[in-house]
């Protein structure tokens, strides 16, 4: 029987809705600091919704060149930029060797949204002359993952798993199960999306899945709290490096966390309403917890879905209490949506970098905007402040429309 390797993560990239780079997510996290403000992207004026949490303070020709910018669609450069700053930190040389044994997963829940709407107005407008050749390829959500290997030249596994606001994870599971099983050596993962434009927030708006809470931008994204009503719509992208360990040890890398458990499951049940039982959740939680051989009560936080929607939170609330039993009153739950917003296909992974963090620093993003307690959602979210607290599994969730279900257990790194 073919011996599993261990998955380490060894470079981590991040476009977050405070800006660029991973010490600034952090510290904006752990001080419980929101993104969330008025839409500056467009005229949201006759909008329902008029709040997201843009992207601040991003320069794309910090990363690319301006001839390329001129290509790529917002959600591109955003995962161009992560790329860039996730391969630099790992200092992982990839050379001519390399390049067959290292793989690429970066997903996004819609892709080129905004070079759609722009080019569709340029038809309208001006004719099918002024369509640019560069607009089927640009707003391919698979380019994420093709603009990467065109730039380091790498050879190995290229797709991008598409699964709504589950695509992160997935894109990172699949990752992990392609160097456990010895398949690569090592994968680029992660997810992008900027889909903070007028088709998108229209859309989203219609279907009553945003929070209209316009006069408190800060205050509208309230996972878990009684008057919460949507989720904030927000963008930016999250990549990490994954590397079979022995892998890493040889080139001497520096390792922030392991990858020990992934779980995938679908619920079956509406195209947008969770399971109101939570059952897909619990299926995706437990095959995670399996995978990593370890019993529920050794997990000690869980970044949650938690997007603020009525029936999401309760549905996954139950879902924690099913699988965890006595112990989901012990172990601490926060959604950091509740900061961040909801990154939609980079959601999940951003959120698994953030339980990267937590598990390294022993320190506990918070649930900010907790005022009032929902009585069916019952657990430790860590309300308001930041936490100190040995964290050695911490449990990512993440789930989509259509019912799609990610879940990643990531382990403070041992050596040994």
């Amino acid at each position: 029987m073919k011996e599993n390797k261990r998955v380490v993560i060894t470079g981590l990239g991040v476009v977050s809705p405070y800006g660029c780079g991973v010490d600034l997510l952090w510290e904006s996290l752990i001080a419980g600091k929101s993104a969330v403000d008025r839409i500056s992207l467009f005229d949201a004026s006759q909008y329902n919704t008029k709040i997201a949490a843009e992207v601040k303070n991003f320069n794309p020709e910090d990363y690319m060149s301006k001839k390329e910018l001129k290509r790529y669609d917002r959600f591109l450069q955003f995962s161009k930029a992560a790329v860039k700053m996730c391969m630099d930190d790992s200092e992982l040389e990839i050379t001519e060797e390399m390049k067959d044994k290292i793989g690429i997963a970066i997903g996004s829940g819609i892709g080129g949204m905004k070079f759609l709407e722009d080019t569709h107005t340029a038809l309208l407008e001006k004719g099918p002359s002024r369509v640019s050749p560069f607009f089927i390829p640009m707003m391919l959500i698979n380019m994420a993952s093709g603009m990467v290997a065109i730039d380091y030249g790498v050879r190995g596994p290229n797709i991008s798993l598409v699964t709504a606001c589950a695509t992160g994870a997935h894109n990172i599971g699949f990752g992990f199960h392609m160097i456990k099983n010895g398949m690569v050596k090592g994968m680029i993962v992660g997810g992008s999306d900027a889909t903070i434009t007028p088709l998108a927030v229209a859309g989203f708006s219609s279907m009553k899945a945003l929070s209209e809470a316009n006069d408190e931008p800060q205050k509208a994204s309230r996972p878990f709290d009684k008057k919460r009503d949507g989720f904030v719509i927000a963008e930016g992208s999250a990549i990490m490096l994954l590397e079979e360990l022995d892998h890493a040890r040889s080139r001497g890398a520096k390792i922030y966390a392991e990858i020990v458990g992934f779980g995938m499951s679908g619920d079956g049940y509406h195209i947008t309403q969770p399971d109101p039982e939570g059952r897909g959740a619990i299926a995706a939680m437990e095959m995670a917890i399996k995978e990593a051989g370890i019993s529920p009560s050794q997990v000690d936080y869980i970044n949650a879905h938690g997007t603020a929607t009525p029936l999401g939170d309760i549905a996954e609330t139950k879902a924690i209490k099913k699988v965890f039993g006595s112990h989901a009153k012990e172990l601490v739950v926060s959604s950091t949506k509740s900061m961040i917003g909801h990154l939609l296909g980079a959601a999940g992974a951003i959120e698994a970098l953030i339980s990267v963090l937590a598990v390294m620093n022993d320190m506990i993003p918070p649930t900010i905007n907790q005022e009032e307690p929902d009585p069916e959602c019952d657990l430790d979210y860590v309300p308001n402040v930041a936490r100190k607290k040995v964290t050695n599994y911490a449990l990512s969730n993440s789930f989509g429309f259509g019912g799609t279900n990610a879940v990643l257990l990531v382990k403070k790194f041992v050596d040994g």
